[in-house]
């Protein structure tokens, strides 16, 4: 029986073979084609993310007029929700227990501005002369760094022409009226959003559950979102009082070294203790200005920043981290890279909410699974 070779009869007996290389043609990998697509896919997912970032920096930066109001009620919203829901058990409506509230709250505020006004006022007065009178005290130190100024000034005046005239550029920023407007309205917008979220209770919350379409995932919502508004007010409640009473132990301090208006200076220590570092270098340096100017002899001036920073150290190494315990305690490092950001996002107002943001951020990680590893970079 003669073997068929007939051209056009497929060959059965193998795969289809490369004549001119004589080897079998290869496939292409399918699993490798997958593998290099979802690389791809990942890759440009990376890209989205990232300008998605830089868009959320930039309207943040461009729009802060319109979104520091919003994230100041925010946060005292979270500060002073458990006060309301405490009167609402003792039969008192959410809304008439916000007007209460915000309406203490202001004025207490304005008491206290009003209290503290005349003191700043007299030492803002007396600022320049008070620099003269503390740059004659510490002439004596200050005789090599006038020898160097000396020395830069000849320099200066050799390498100076006669025919050259500089040409000033004066850069002309808000005047007053502007700025105390810019900070009345978003003071006002702040009292009045505060009011509204206070009054509306639970409303956010409700609607969420009733948009969500299973059972399980309502009763995890509301889980998540009564564990993470407790553990935000517990800190942002926790933090004031903290910073409370460094100011009542820094106004003592302030008492028992003599100097005028102990209150002022502990206010002053209580606000600057919400911005870290920044904060307490500000205070050492405006005490070492006051206590040279109130006291003749240098070391009893001296005292005055000297007493500053016992206090601060004690707060900072001790009583807050025992207060607040290793969960809610941040990573030095957040809390630097996250001052910097906020006061270049809000400038001095973002300065002191840039903690209290990371540690609302870092306690909603805790409580989202997908998220529990930042968190647990935030935390120490």
């Amino acid at each position: 029986m003669t073997e068929n070779t007939s051209p056009f009869e497929p060959d059965v007996a193998g795969p289809p073979a490369d004549r001119s290389a004589g080897r079998p043609i290869e496939h292409p990998d399918i699993g490798k084609i997958g593998e290099a697509l979802r690389d791809h896919v990942e890759v440009r997912s990376l890209a989205i993310n990232g300008l998605f970032v830089l868009a959320l920096f930039y309207t943040l930066y461009f729009a802060r007029a319109f979104f520091l109001p919003i994230v100041l009620a925010m946060l005292f919203d979270f500060l002073l929700s458990p006060l309301i829901r405490t009167l609402k058990r003792a039969r008192i409506p959410e809304p008439l227990g916000a007007a209460v509230v915000v309406l203490t709250l202001l004025a207490a505020t304005v008491g206290a501005v009003y209290g503290l006004a005349g003191p700043a006022k007299e030492w803002g007065n007396k600022l320049p002369a008070s620099i003269r009178e503390a740059e004659n005290r510490l002439q004596k130190l200050r005789r090599p760094v006038e020898q160097v100024n000396k020395t830069a000034q000849q320099v200066e005046q050799a390498t100076k022409t006669d025919d050259s005239k500089a040409t000033e550029v004066v850069v002309k920023g808000p005047n007053l009226t502007d700025r105390l407007f810019g900070i009345t309205q978003t003071a006002l917008e702040v009292i009045i959003l505060l009011y509204f979220l206070l009054a509306a209770g639970d409303l956010f919350l409700q609607k969420l559950i009733k948009v969500l379409p299973q059972l399980q995932d309502k009763k995890k919502a509301v889980a998540i979102a009564r564990e993470t508004e407790a553990s935000i007010s517990t800190y942002l409640v926790t933090v004031t009082l903290v910073n409370l009473g460094l100011g009542l132990a820094v106004a003592a301090v302030m008492y028992v070294l003599e100097m005028p208006s102990p209150l002022l200076w502990g206010a002053l220590a209580a606000l600057a203790e919400f911005i870290p570092y920044l904060g307490a270098t500000t205070m050492v340096a405006v005490l070492t200005l006051a206590g040279l100017v109130t006291f003749e002899q240098v070391g009893h001036a001296l005292l005055v920043p000297s007493g500053y920073l016992v206090v601060n150290l004690l707060q900072s190494q001790f009583i807050a981290p025992f207060i607040l315990g290793r969960r809610l305690t941040l990573n030095p490092v957040a809390i630097f890279i996250s001052l910097v950001f906020w006061w270049w996002i809000w400038g001095v107002p973002g300065a002191f909410m840039a903690v209290p943001l990371v540690a609302t951020f870092k306690i909603f990680c805790d409580h989202i699974e997908a998220l529990a590893p930042i968190g647990e970079f935030l935390g120490t």
